[in-house]
C-alpha cells in the first residue's frame, strides 16, 4: 500500500511553497507586470489611433469646408470677371457702331459732295453737248 511519510510531505510541501514563493517573486510577477505594460501600451495605442482617426476625420471636414469656399470665391470672381469682361465687350461694341455709323455717314455725305460735283459738271458738259447739238442741227 502506500505509506505516507509526514517528514517528506512536510519537506516537500515546504519545498512546493519556497519554489512558490521564489517563482513569484523571480518569473510570475514580472511576467504579470510585462503583460500588464503591454496591454497598457496596447491600450494605448489604440486610444492614440482612434484620436488621430478623430483628427484625421476633422482635418477632413475642414479642408472639405476650406475648399467649398474656396470654389464660391473662385466662381464668384470668375463672374465677375466674366460680367465685366461682357460690359467691356459689349461697350467696344457699342463704341465701334458708334464709330462704324458716323464713318458711314462721313462717307455718305462724301458721296453725296461727289454727286453734286458730278451733277454740276455733266450741267456744264450737258449745256455744251446742247450747244453743239443745236449747232450741227443748225447747220445741217
Amino acid at each position: 500500500m502506500l505509506d505516507i511519510h509526514i517528514n517528506w510531505l512536510l519537506i516537500l510541501a515546504a519545498n512546493f511553497l519556497g519554489l512558490m514563493v521564489v517563482l513569484n517573486i523571480i518569473l510570475y510577477k514580472p511576467l504579470l507586470r510585462v503583460f500588464k505594460e503591454r496591454e497598457d501600451s496596447t491600450k494605448g495605442a489604440l486610444n492614440a489611433a482612434k484620436e488621430m482617426d478623430a483628427k484625421k476625420e476633422e482635418g477632413i471636414a475642414r479642408m472639405n469646408r476650406e475648399l467649398m469656399e474656396a470654389r464660391k470665391k473662385a466662381k464668384g470672381a470668375f463672374e465677375g470677371l466674366r460680367n465685366e469682361g461682357l460690359g467691356a465687350q459689349k461697350q467696344a461694341l457699342t463704341d465701334a457702331e458708334a464709330s462704324a455709323a458716323g464713318m458711314l455717314q462721313k462717307a455718305r455725305e462724301e458721296l453725296q459732295a461727289e454727286v453734286g460735283k458730278a451733277r454740276q459738271a455733266l450741267r456744264g458738259d450737258v449745256e455744251k453737248f446742247s450747244d453743239e447739238i443745236v449747232r450741227k442741227l443748225v447747220k445741217a
